[in-house]
This record gives C-alpha cells, structure tokens and sequence, in this order.
C-alpha cells in the first residue's frame, strides 16, 4: 500500500476549528485562531484529507450561488506536503462543484504556484484585485 492508498478525501466532513486551526497553524506562519463555522456553512463543498484521524489537508469552495466559484485555503500539513495531496483535494473540489452545476472554477496564486495550478487544469487568465483592507 502506498503513502497516498492510506489518506481519506471526505466532502463537508465533521471537523471542529480546533483541528482547523491545529492545520492552519502548522501551515500558514501567521495564522491566528479562528472560528471557521461561518466560512464552512457558506462553502458550496470543502474538502478535508485525514490520515487516520488526523486532518492533514483542506480546501474550501466558495461560490456565487450559480456559475462561478472559488478554491480558498488550499493547505497540506507541512509534514505531509509534496506528495500529491494537495492535487486530490483541489481535484476534489473540482469534482465536487462540477458535480453542483458551477461552469468556471477560479483560484488566486502566487507565481511559484502557477505549475501545480497548471498540473490541476487551471490555465491563466486576466483578472483584477483591489486590497480593500489597506
């Protein structure tokens, strides 16, 4: 059995923002601890990886309510990262909004992401941003 035979790819699975912000704190050097229940009940679908019990991975689906949507948060466990995980869960959510009738799956990154975007189907586009944070 290979490493990927054993992680499980669950759709809208029960996890509390305990695990969450373990994951997020272990992935993201800024993070701080947050309630994820809002952002979770206003995803069209997110995917979470576990290895066992652990949560090792996660991607959420925002959406417009009909045509578009969007893959925030994608996070792998520093431990478990480059070993396709990241692939199956934006994969995942790919399937799973296809599956919800969206027609155009968008994402933001960085440019030294551009190659596993490409790898997932994404090709570049024009868009723009505007910071409303300052």
């Amino acid at each position: 059995m290979s490493f990927e035979d054993k992680i499980e790819y669950k759709n809208n699975a029960e996890v509390t923002d305990e695990h969450l912000n373990e994951l997020f704190s272990a992935s993201w050097p800024n993070h701080q601890p947050s309630s994820f229940r809002m952002v979770l009940s206003l995803s069209l679908v997110y995917v979470c990886a576990f290895r066992a019990t652990e949560l090792i991975g996660y991607v959420n689906v925002a959406w417009d309510g009909r045509s578009h949507a969007f893959i925030l948060d994608p996070t792998v466990h520093p431990r478990y990262r480059r070993q396709g995980i990241g692939q199956q869960l934006v994969l995942s959510a790919i399937a799973a909004a296809r599956e919800h009738g969206v027609a155009w799956m968008h994402v933001d990154f960085e440019p030294h992401l551009r190659e596993f975007y490409a790898q997932c189907g994404f090709r570049a586009s024009e868009a723009g941003i505007v910071n409303l944070a300052g």
